[in-house]
């Protein structure tokens, strides 16, 4: 089965991803995305995927898998049971990498540890348990403290011995194949068209269904509606344009796809609990970015 890709919503202003998310989800199904992950799980038991390599695992679970390794957990739970938090993820980019290298020599056993996670790297339960405090703080900890986690956090996975690969030395990750599935299709057009003006209809036309349909098909696929993700979307480069540029309020309005100033406002509002001049007013002044939905 063809993975579905992942786009992951990194703060502009933060290095790397630390969050939590229960069962059911959206993510919890089988995807793939260009950034490492260090997966944990926190409770439930049941089988998980990685690559060609299949599984069992319970609370204390701790896998790494590198870019564009496909990967899933599948909670073996009675129908309609909700766990509220059963995962805590971390992910960051090669960029992020290759760049504290550049600036930090000390890091080349980090380097060579995430050379071996293209097949995904399984670690012992024990050693999950043993870290799941520091983890639990990372999806909390602001400024030095999370720079301060993540190293002792990968320190630790360096110093493992016991790290064993998972899928097979041939299996090959390939997103160029993945990225044919009509869903990843469909997220590759909206990303790269979020600047212009394009409704559901053209969307639909990309993916060979009609509007109805394509409702229905990308909700499941996505977990929201074709509008509310196209917002977000278009609210995240927005708050990437307020932080690292001068530009006014108004152009960036209509830079990011809004087509009048009052709905960008008030979908500005809706994401981020405050207006644009105020979130860019708060940077200015040093102070932390709300979290509005966590997820741009």
């Amino acid at each position: 089965m063809t993975p579905d890709l992942e786009l992951i919503h990194k703060p502009i202003h933060e290095s790397f991803r630390a969050w939590a998310h229960g069962f059911p989800h959206t993510v919890a199904k089988w995807h793939f995305h260009p950034e490492y992950e260090l997966h944990f799980i926190i409770t439930s038991s049941g089988k998980f995927f990685i690559g060609d390599h299949i599984g069992s695992y319970g609370a204390g679970n701790l896998i790494l898998t590198g870019p564009n390794l496909p990967h899933n957990w599948v909670s073996e739970l009675p129908e309609g049971v909700v766990l509220p938090e059963r995962d805590l993820v971390l992910q960051f980019s090669s960029d992020f990498i290759e760049r504290c290298a550049l600036l930090f020599p000390e890091m080349a056993p980090l380097k060579a540890l995430l050379a071996e996670a293209g097949r995904g790297l399984q670690f012992p339960d024990a050693l999950g348990l043993r870290l799941v405090p520091l983890m639990k703080e990372l999806t909390t900890a602001q400024g030095l403290r999370r720079v301060e986690l993540f190293t002792r956090l990968f320190g630790e996975l360096c110093d493992c011995r016991e790290r064993r690969p998972l899928a097979s030395v041939t299996y090959l990750a390939q997103a160029g194949r993945y990225m044919s599935s009509t869903i990843n299709l469909v997220l590759a057009y909206i990303k790269q068209n979020i600047t212009l003006d394009f409704c559901e209809q053209d969307v639909a036309d990309v993916a060979e269904m009609n509007t109805l349909k394509f409702t229905r098909f990308f909700r499941k696929h996505t977990g929201t509606s074709f509008i509310q993700y196209v917002n977000q979307e278009r609210i995240a480069l927005a708050c990437e344009l307020l932080m690292n540029t001068d530009m006014k309020v108004t152009d960036i309005c209509y830079r990011t796809g809004f087509n009048n100033l009052s709905n960008f406002n008030r979908q500005f509002l809706a994401h981020k609990q405050m207006s644009p001049s105020k979130f860019r007013s708060c940077l200015l002044m040093n102070m932390p970015e709300p979290s509005g939905d966590g997820h741009s």
